[in-house]
C-alpha cells in the first residue's frame, strides 16, 4: 500500500510476520529518515515489528529542506491549536492506513516522536478512541493543556524523556507534562537525562527500547 505521507519503512532483516508497529514522528524541520536512525538498534530486539517514519505533511517554513507537523512561525496560540488539530487529522488518517495494511489494532502500535513529533504523539495518544500500546516521547511538551484536557478520550500509558540541558524545549516541560498526565489519571514514566541537550542520546534510546518491549510483550 502507498501511504498518504511519504514514509520510511523499516522491518527486521528477516521477513518475519508483523505483530507490532512503531510510528516515529520527527521534530520540526526534520524528516522521516532523520528519526529512522533510532530503528538501527531497536529492530534487532523487535524482530516482529515494523517501523514507520513519515515525513510531516507540510514543508517547514524555517527549513525548506525539512517538514513540520504544525507551523511555529506565528506567535498565536489559537493558530497553533488550529494547526495542531489539522495535523492530528492527517496523522490519524495515516495510522488507519497502517492498521489496515498490517492488520493491527491500536494496542499493537506504539507512537513515538521527538520534539514536535513528541507533542503530536501525546495529543493523539490521548484523543484516540482506544488506547495505543504506549507513547514514547523525547524532548517534547504538551502544546495546550486546556485544549487537550477537554478532548481526552483515552488513557494511553506514556514514557517521556528529556535532556536536562535542553534550551529548545526546556526540561521544565517534562515535569509540567507529568503533572498534567497524572492529574488526568494517565500512567506516565519520566526520565531526565543528565548533560543532554535537544537530541536523543544512546541512553535515552535504550530506556525507550526497554519500555516499548515491556509494553509489547507483557
Amino acid at each position: 500500500m502507498t501511504f498518504s505521507l511519504n514514509t520510511t519503512v523499516i522491518k527486521s532483516n528477516e521477513n518475519n510476520e508483523i505483530d507490532n508497529a512503531i510510528i516515529l514522528l520527527h521534530g520540526y524541520g526534520g524528516d522521516g529518515k532523520d528519526i529512522s536512525m533510532l530503528t538501527h538498534n531497536w529492530k534487532r530486539f523487535l524482530p516482529n515489528t515494523v517501523f514507520l517514519c513519515p515525513d510531516g505533511h507540510e514543508i517547514c517554513n524555517l527549513n525548506p529542506n525539512g517538514f513540520q507537523w504544525f507551523d511555529l512561525s506565528k506567535d498565536d496560540p489559537q493558530y497553533v491549536d488550529d494547526q495542531t488539530i489539522k495535523a492530528e487529522k492527517v496523522i490519524n488518517n495515516f495510522i488507519e492506513e497502517v492498521k489496515e495494511t498490517y492488520k493491527l489494532n491500536n494496542s499493537k502500535i506504539c507512537l513515538s516522536g521527538f520534539s514536535q513529533g513528541c507533542m503530536m504523539s501525546i495529543n493523539i495518544g490521548l484523543t484516540s478512541k482506544e488506547n495505543f500500546s504506549c507513547v514514547v516521547g523525547f524532548s517534547g511538551k504538551i502544546i495546550n493543556k486546556e485544549n487537550l484536557s477537554k478532548r481526552i478520550s483515552s488513557h494511553t500509558k506514556m514514557l517521556l524523556i528529556h535532556g536536562d540541558l535542553d534550551t529548545i524545549v526546556p526540561a521544565s516541560n517534562l515535569l509540567d507534562a507529568k503533572d498534567f498526565l497524572l492529574r488526568n489519571k494517565i500512567e506516565v514514566e519520566t526520565n531526565l537525562i543528565a548533560n543532554c541537550d535537544h537530541h536523543i542520546p544512546i541512553k535515552a534510546s535504550s530506556i525507550a527500547l526497554n519500555y516499548i518491549k515491556k509494553n509489547f510483550f507483557n
